[in-house]
């Protein structure tokens, strides 16, 4: 039975990735990942999204239209599937400010995601009330560091996004009305 919406499909994690997961939410991580984030950009884009991050964790890359230029601002970021959505986390590492990438999806919703290769066009959904609950606890099974990223962002609300495929690919609607 293929999972559903509200089911988490296990990634398997090598012992590297365990190590990740352990010492992520440590200050000095988080400083050197966002040095690392325009590597991890190259790398995403050389395998067309086959590795992002290493591959130690389940992550994808974004690509969203910029507020401001209008162009086209891509970003490595950690995932959790729900159901065929993927939800993601404006943590920023626990930055007091928001992610670029965040307040470009609430500009313009409409992104396009990769995700092991594949190219899926998105349409984000701002998680909020017992829907941001819900997948606040999937993100923080897969990454428990977003707890310490809350404390230091210094009262900032973190953004939660679901991730809806559309457009060729996606999961079928229910039928028009009519």
């Amino acid at each position: 039975m293929p999972p559903g919406r509200g089911s988490r499909q296990t990634v398997g994690v090598s012992v590297l990735g365990t190590l990740t997961r352990r010492v992520g939410h440590h200050r000095w991580f988080g400083a050197a990942a966002r040095l690392l984030v325009p590597a991890d950009r190259i790398v995403g884009r050389l395998t067309r999204g086959r590795v992002v991050a290493l591959g130690l964790i389940p992550s994808l890359v974004i690509t969203t239209t910029g507020r401001r230029s209008g162009r086209p601002r891509s970003n490595p970021l950690l995932y959790v599937p729900d159901g065929d959505a993927y939800v993601v986390i404006g943590s920023n590492w626990g930055q007091t400010h928001q992610p670029g990438w965040a307040m470009n999806l609430l500009a313009e919703p409409a992104a396009e995601v990769d995700v092991k290769g594949r190219r899926v066009p998105v349409r984000a959904e701002p998680a909020t009330g017992a829907e941001r609950d819900r997948l606040w606890q999937l993100l923080v099974t897969e990454w428990p560091a977003y707890r310490t990223y809350v404390q230091r962002a210094g009262g900032r609300e973190i953004r939660i996004f679901r991730l809806v495929p559309t457009g060729r690919g996606a999961p079928a609607g229910p039928p028009p009305a009519g």
